[in-house]
């Protein structure tokens, strides 16, 4: 597995203008509304969405703004943490199966399995071969999703450079409506920001082929809030879903 420091974009290309392309958004996201109305109602397919990100990457906001609008019957959010004592003691997807998206819903992983094969690879506390094998187990449960349930997974990688990173975890200290989001263990994982992104790299090449990830350059919240949306949307239109027709 490689062992070079991946060079993914952190900011929107050169030449987008930022109130144009905001202004876009805002369309983008109304057409979101509308999708997950008719998915709702047609209750065929389901949706995960899958936000993976360096820390301060933004995905607690990413979330807020893009998902305001729908509607709270058809969506939720599952927030993944440190695993409990009691989730350690089953396998590691485990306490991730249990909220899977049923048909009609969409569900948002803030964080997920793939924290499984980022921290402890990072920390050591797994060897290499034990990662491999992760790696095979979430293939497998991707595809259990997609092929037997219907299920449509999109999973988003949110790229960070270095220096906003740190910004970020400055207005954690300094700004009293993010100060709670501190952590003392934020430096850590800053230290090891190159470790976390080759670990990244193995992941996005080796996990699940057939459903690629979106590396979302992310030091521009406008810029980051516009691709998530736009894929998801676009994603969504794919389906030519339709609203089902009166049960007589």
């Amino acid at each position: 597995m490689t062992n070079k420091t991946v060079n993914f974009s952190t900011r929107a290309p050169k030449g987008m203008d930022k109130d144009k392309t905001k202004a876009e958004t805002q369309k983008i996201l109304k057409k979101l509304d509308e999708l997950q109305n008719v998915l709702y109602a047609q209750a065929k397919y389901s949706v995960l969405i899958v936000m993976q990100g360096l820390d301060a990457a933004g995905k607690d906001g990413a979330i807020k703004n893009i998902f305001t609008g729908v509607n709270p019957q058809g969506c939720s959010v599952k927030p993944f943490k440190a695993p409990t004592k009691e989730e350690l003691s089953y396998d590691f997807l485990w306490r991730i199966h249990k909220h899977v998206p049923a048909k009609g819903m969409i569900q948002i992983f803030n964080r997920s399995h793939y924290e499984d094969v980022l921290v402890p690879r990072v920390e050591k506390w797994i060897d290499i071969k034990e990662v491999q094998r992760r790696f095979e187990a979430i293939n497998n449960f991707e595809q259990l999703l997609q092929r037997h349930n219907n299920t449509i997974i999109i999973k988003f990688f949110l790229n960070i450079s270095k220096e906003k990173q740190q910004e970020k975890f400055k207005e954690r200290l300094t700004d009293p409506a993010k100060k709670w989001k501190y952590n003392a263990d934020d430096q850590k994982a800053a230290d090891n920001y190159d470790q976390y992104l080759n670990a990244y790299k193995d992941l996005i090449k080796v996990c699940s082929p057939d459903i690629p990830w979106t590396i979302v350059p992310s030091d521009q919240n406008w810029y980051k809030e516009h691709l998530i949306a736009k894929t998801i949307v676009e994603t969504l239109k794919k389906l030519k879903m339709k609203y089902p027709d009166v049960v007589k």
